[in-house]
């Protein structure tokens, strides 16, 4: 691969299955899910655990820690992982957008100078998530019912609408409606089952080997939220969520467990190594909108991310934009496209080719390393190009990502 000494590449990429809301990895603790990639990792490069100069790592809900009062959750993993105790890491908060936003962090960093190769990714677990009781600790409470409050029902910010809310009503106002995002959805989930069989995922994804209570281990090395059977005609029977018009629990992603890692490091040391570099980080960009316009984030992201590269998106090969809703996707390329139908569907025909989050499962603050790797994977199957990445979360922030395989 030719290129500056001082590029920032990618010389690995791992990630584990992702389960399905109570599935296969739902007894799985917090910092062991965020341990299993992170060791992969660096049994796949075959290096010392003590060349991680730092770790970065998307946390989105540390309630599902067992220790959620600032549990440190990177430390605790990499610890957990084999990581030297002198290896400092950040466990950080963007939701969706955290674990691309830690590979943009990792490169700044290594950029900076003041460490050679980092770890970035993230861990998620929907089913480790408790339920909350609140408001009781200076009641003197004694006698009575306790309301309990589970924080993934309506799933968003007390302080505003429902996300889904939001996302229904600006799809709306781009003519998207629900036959166009249950399409949408089907499509995910047959691309996804066109890759599966065609082994795409085989580089990306670590078989896991799970204990059961009975008889031999299950080996788990697909994405559990993927369904064969899934048609138009059952995604349309579906009823919508929160009084939206079009949203459904088929045209949006699940609440998925996953753990996900990238080793970055620059060119110059990854020859040092002898370490091959898989793909090179072009461009990283971070932004926000008014917070209720989320579906808009990523065609906005992938705007500016294309200007500071200096390329156009017909120089991009491939393209993921994260399935937070199937309207995310849909949204976004519009505004890429602007009134150009010709050049929608072309966009359109390069975007989540081999599925995205409604097919895949969407563990949050995991997905935007797992957008990275999958991306980098296809490209060098195709024998190198540009590919760009989006993705939207946190009340309407977004990253995009350019990266380039030669």
């Amino acid at each position: 691969m030719s290129g500056s000494q001082s590029d920032i590449v990618i010389v690995g990429a791992v990630r584990t299955p992702f389960g399905k809301y109570g599935g296969s990895l739902k007894d799985i603790d917090y910092y062991d899910l965020g341990a299993i990639p992170m060791r992969e990792l660096l049994k796949r490069v075959n290096i010392g655990p003590d060349m991680v100069g730092q770790v970065f790592w998307g946390v989105g809900d540390t309630s599902a820690c067992k220790d959620p009062f600032t549990p440190v959750a990177a430390r605790q993993s990499l610890i957990k992982a084999g990581l030297p105790h002198e290896t400092p890491s950040i466990s950080f908060d963007m939701a969706c957008v955290s674990a691309m936003h830690a590979v943009k962090l990792a490169a700044m960093t290594i950029k900076l100078g003041e460490i050679d190769v980092a770890i970035a990714g993230g861990a998620t677990s929907f089913s480790q998530e408790p339920i909350i009781a609140r408001g009781l600790r200076f009641q003197g409470f004694r006698l009575g019912d306790v309301r309990l409050e589970d924080p993934l029902f309506a799933l968003g910010y007390k302080d505003f609408n429902p996300v889904a809310v939001d996302s229904d009503n600006v799809a709306a106002e781009h003519g998207i409606g629900r036959q166009e995002q249950d399409e949408w959805a089907l499509r995910s989930h047959v691309n996804y089952g066109n890759a599966w069989k065609a082994g795409r995922f085989k580089e990306e994804i670590m078989p896991l080997s799970l204990p059961q209570e009975k008889g031999e281990p299950k080996v788990l090395d697909m994405d559990e939220q993927y369904r064969s059977d899934t048609s138009l005609e059952r995604l349309s029977r579906l009823k919508t969520v929160y009084g939206t018009r079009a949203i459904t629990a088929g045209n949006a992603p699940g609440m998925n467990d996953g753990a996900t890692a990238i080793l970055l490091t620059t060119r110059d040391k990854a020859l040092e190594l002898g370490l091959q570099p898989l793909a090179r980080v072009v461009a990283q960009v971070s932004i926000a909108i008014n917070a209720s316009r989320l579906p808009e984030g990523p065609g906005y992201a992938m705007q500016k991310v294309l200007k500071l590269a200096d390329l156009s998106i017909d120089d991009i090969a491939v393209l993921e934009i994260n399935e937070a809703f199937a309207c995310v996707p849909l949204v976004s390329t519009k505004l890429m496209a602007g009134d150009d139908s010709a050049k929608l569907k072309q966009l359109r025909d390069r975007t989540n080719i081999n599925g995205s989050a409604i097919a895949i499962g969407h563990p949050n603050t995991a997905s935007g390393a797992r957008i990275i790797m999958d991306l980098m994977y296809e490209l060098r199957r195709r024998g190198g190009g540009y590919a760009l990445g989006a993705i939207c979360g946190g009340l309407a922030q977004a990253d995009a990502t350019i990266i380039k395989a030669e």
